[in-house]
C-alpha cells in the first residue's frame, strides 16, 4: 500500500495523531528531504524506525520501480517537506505508477496551503482552480495570466516573496488593477498574515514583504450574452458560406457561449 501523509505547513501543532502514528509505525518512508523529515520527527518526539528513501523531483523517475515493488509488498509512506505530497511537490509519478500496478493508495490528510489561503481570502470558494508556481520570468507569467483572462473561477498560485510584487504587477496589467485578490504569507506560522484588496492595492503592500506566499485572484465576472444576437451572428456566418456547426463553433469560442444552446436556437431560426 502507498500512504500519502500530509505534514504541517508551518505550525507543528497541526500534525495529527494519525500522522504521528503513521510515521512511528512506518517501515519505509519516501521523503522529499530526509533531513526535513528527521527534523520534523525530532520536534514531534517521534522515534523513526523506518528505512528512509530520498524522493525528489530530480530522482523520482529513477526510483519508481523500486518504490512500486516496496508498496506491493508492504506499506510505503510518502511525505513532502510541507503539506500534501504531489501538490506542487514530488509524488505524482509514484502515485500514477502505483495506480497502474494495482497498488492500493490511501491518504492521511492534513494542512494545505492552497485550501487555507483560499478559505481566508474572502473570495468565492465554490469554484476554484490551482495553478501551482508562477513562472520566474515576467513574459511567461503574463502568458499564464492571459490564458486565464476569462477564467471565472477563483485562481490560486504559489509565489516566492522576492517575486510577489512583480507577479502582482503583471496580474494587474492582464486582469486589470481593480480585480480583487489576496496574498497569504507564512500560513499557520507566528507572523501569518493575509492581505486583501485590489491588485493595485496589493502592489503597494507587497513592496517589502517576506515569507512563503499564496496568491489568490478573483475570477472574471461571467459574461452574459444575448442569445438572439449570437444566433444572428451564427446565421450570418452560415449565409457567408460556413456550415452551421462550424459557424456555431466559431461564435461559441469567440464569446464563451454554449455551443449546444447556440446550435439548437440556430436550428429553430433557420
Amino acid at each position: 500500500m502507498l500512504i500519502l501523509a500530509a505534514t504541517p505547513i508551518g505550525n507543528l501543532g497541526d500534525a495529527s495523531s494519525r500522522l504521528i502514528e503513521t510515521l512511528e509505525q512506518a517501515k519505509v518512508i519516501a521523503a522529499e528531504d530526509t533531513r526535513s523529515l528527521l527534523k520534523l520527527a525530532n520536534h514531534l518526539n517521534i522515534k523513526l524506525s523506518a528505512e528512509l528513501i530520498s524522493l525528489h523531483e530530480h530522482n523520482e523517475m529513477q526510483k519508481l520501480d523500486r518504490l512500486v515493488e516496496i508498496a506491493k509488498a508492504s506499506d510505503l509512506v510518502l511525505v513532502s517537506d510541507a503539506g500534501m505530497p504531489t501538490i506542487s511537490d514530488p509524488g505524482f509519478l509514484l502515485v500514477r505508477a502505483c495506480s497502474e500496478a494495482g497498488v492500493e493508495i490511501q491518504v492521511v490528510p492534513g494542512p494545505s496551503a492552497v485550501i487555507s489561503a483560499l478559505a481566508v481570502s474572502g473570495l468565492a470558494t465554490d469554484r476554484f482552480c490551482f495553478e501551482g508556481f508562477l513562472p520566474r520570468k515576467s513574459g511567461e507569467r503574463k502568458k499564464v495570466f492571459q490564458v486565464l483572462a476569462s477564467e471565472t473561477r477563483t485562481m490560486v498560485f504559489f509565489e516566492s516573496p522576492h517575486r510577489i510584487l512583480e507577479s502582482l504587477t503583471d496580474a494587474a496589467e492582464v486582469f486589470g488593477p481593480t480585480r480583487k485578490a489576496s496574498v497569504s504569507r507564512e500560513l499557520t506560522k507566528k507572523f501569518e498574515e493575509t492581505k486583501r484588496g485590489t491588485l493595485s492595492e496589493l502592489q503597494e503592500w507587497a513592496k517589502d514583504q517576506k515569507g512563503e506566499m499564496v496568491l489568490v485572484i478573483a475570477g472574471a465576472a461571467p459574461k452574459v450574452w444575448d442569445i438572439d444576437e449570437l444566433v444572428d451572428q451564427v446565421l450570418k456566418l452560415k449565409t457567408d458560406g460556413l456550415g452551421l456547426k462550424q459557424a456555431v463553433s466559431t461564435i461559441a469560442k469567440q464569446y464563451g457561449a454554449s455551443s449546444s444552446e447556440l446550435y439548437d436556437q440556430a436550428l429553430k431560426r433557420q
